[in-house]
């Protein structure tokens, strides 16, 4: 007998129209298609943006936006999702944030709406995954993730080793000066497949939880080869990139995988295997001249970075809190409709002034109540908060019935959620991503009831 736990409210409320099991099931398809070609326009946007059509880099900046736009008028059609409280806040934030950036903030109605998109067309996605995929469609996708992994840190080596005049490093819109940015050494982070490095930082830090999951739940459902590999990768990726976020990601789904043996002590030889098999990679890779030089350049990005921003309490507090309590503690003297959505944002930046630059803030929450006031910017901010803050206790719950995915998913997707940089096309991706898998990852069964409710054993549906 199942009992569901109490919930403040419904994810989604419940259908009303009455569908047969067959044009369900063919609206399910079409929106599940819908939602890998958003993950593929996710990882591969900027490949199109600076080799394959370098000309259209400015419009390819929001190719996914009319793939988010179909995703929610299909599913509004199919009646497999309906606005909840959380879509309908966003919506309110937007319309008046919308109308207040017009008549008392920067006037220009593009940047506006520009701005106003995020909360409109990309948010409503994490809820829409929800309610179409399936826990083993979450499971698909983190394989496909790991099939991706090993040439992606092959092109990552090229561009690391390259000169940024190489075509490897080819920046957006077939910029000759390469589209990497300055690390250590001499050596630039490389992008990937994306149109900047935090998009690559995003990729490996959504495979690392996927590694731990596959490792501590389910190792026999995906290739050990393949995981081993994608394993290495992610390893070998750390240096590479020389990002000090990814390391930290990676650390942060550590700490979350530790947690599941902490709670379930049974799982401890299958967290010790991991990192025995992480630690003898580590030592191959040692070896290694590439990764010597790689592991060189990201020391002295350390270093370097760790003495600009005051020691490690810096480099968290300030880097990786977004500035969260400096927002608001710098509100004072702000307007009190802010200064106008989109103002904040690269492309609002480009198109009020031709330059790319942070004409508001640079951490998130400084950026949403700069563009938006103090009231507006907080309701945005508290919503955030909220919505990561249920995730989370029903990750936690669902480690109960063995359901790893969510929490391990959550490792990534918390922080995303909460202060992901969602003024960028990539980083509101991948934290839309990342937000919608989880919820996904509870549900066992095409959904059958009003909200997402965890049962208080054996299994975790929506």
């Amino acid at each position: 007998m199942r009992t569901a736990l109490p919930t403040a409210t419904a994810w989604v409320r419940p259908s009303r129209k009455a569908y047969t099991l067959g044009m369900k099931s063919q609206a399910l398809r079409r929106l599940k298609w819908g939602i890998y070609l958003y993950l593929l326009l996710l990882i591969f946007e900027g490949a199109l943006r600076k080799w394959v059509l370098p000309g259209l880099a400015t419009p390819l900046l929001i190719i996914r936006d009319p793939v988010s736009i179909w995703l929610i008028y299909s599913a509004y059609q199919a009646d497999l999702f309906k606005s909840n409280v959380y879509t309908i806040v966003a919506l309110a934030i937007s319309l008046v944030a919308l109308i207040t950036a017009i008549l008392f903030g920067h006037s220009n109605l593009t940047v506006a709406l520009y701005g106003s998109r995020i909360l409109l067309i990309h948010f409503p996605i994490l809820f829409i995954m929800g309610r179409v995929l399936t826990r083993e469609d979450v499971i698909k996708i983190g394989r496909v993730l790991l099939w991706i992994t090993p040439p992606m840190t092959v092109l990552m080596a090229m561009q690391f080793y390259s000169p940024q005049s190489a075509l490897v490093n080819r920046g957006v819109g077939g910029d000759m000066e390469g589209g990497g940015f300055s690390g250590a050494m001499g050596f630039f982070r490389p992008p990937g497949t994306f149109s900047f490095t935090t998009g690559l930082t995003n990729f490996f830090s959504l495979v690392a939880a996927y590694v731990f999951f596959f490792w501590l739940e389910s190792p026999s459902r995906v290739n050990r080869v393949l995981l081993l590999v994608a394993s290495a990768c992610l390893l070998a990726a750390i240096p590479l990139s020389i990002s000090r976020s990814l390391l930290f990601s990676i650390l942060l789904s550590a700490v979350f995988a530790m947690a599941i043996v902490a709670r379930k002590p049974r799982f401890a030889g299958k967290m010790a295997l991991a990192l025995g098999g992480c630690f003898l990679i580590l030592v191959g890779l040692s070896t290694t001249s590439f990764f010597q030089t790689a592991t060189e350049a990201f020391t002295e990005r350390i270093e370097f970075a760790s003495d600009m921003e005051g020691g490690v309490k810096g480099t968290l507090i300030d880097r990786f809190l977004g500035g969260m309590a400096g927002a608001i503690a710098d509100s004072e003297g702000l307007p009190f409709w802010g200064f106008g959505v989109g103002m904040g944002t690269n492309a609002g930046a480009m198109l009020m002034t031709g330059k790319v630059n942070f004409l508001i803030a640079e951490g998130e929450w400084g950026r949403l109540i700069g563009e938006m006031g103090i009231l507006l910017g907080l309701s945005c901010v508290f919503l955030r908060l909220y919505v990561a803050g249920k995730l989370t206790w029903l990750a936690f719950r669902a480690i109960d019935t063995e359901n790893f995915l969510p929490w391990m998913l959550l490792s990534f997707a918390f922080l995303n959620v909460i202060q992901g940089q969602w003024a960028q096309p990539t980083a509101l991706g991948f934290s839309i991503l990342s937000g919608g898998l989880t919820l996904a990852a509870f549900r066992k069964a095409p959904a059958k009831s009003a909200g997402l409710q965890v049962p208080a054993k054996k299994t975790v549906n929506a």
